[in-house]
């Protein structure tokens, strides 16, 4: 379950959906400067921006 008071990034770019979870947390780590495991939503679009991907440290304390 999601925090009331997390945060929303969108990523500036367009990302290759091939990418695994973390090869998406490495982009959050390197490029937005947010540590993956605070309480924020992290946000990717494809280039056509059709698609969505969703990083989120969660409860269980995976990345979904």
């Amino acid at each position: 379950m999601m925090r009331p008071d997390a945060k929303v990034y969108l990523y500036p770019k367009p990302v290759d959906f091939r990418k695994s979870i973390d090869g998406l947390a490495a982009l959050v780590e390197l490029d937005i400067k947010v540590a993956v495991f605070d309480p924020v939503l992290f946000v990717f679009l494809n280039k056509p921006r059709n698609r969505v991907k969703i990083l989120y440290w969660g409860v269980s304390r995976t990345l979904a």
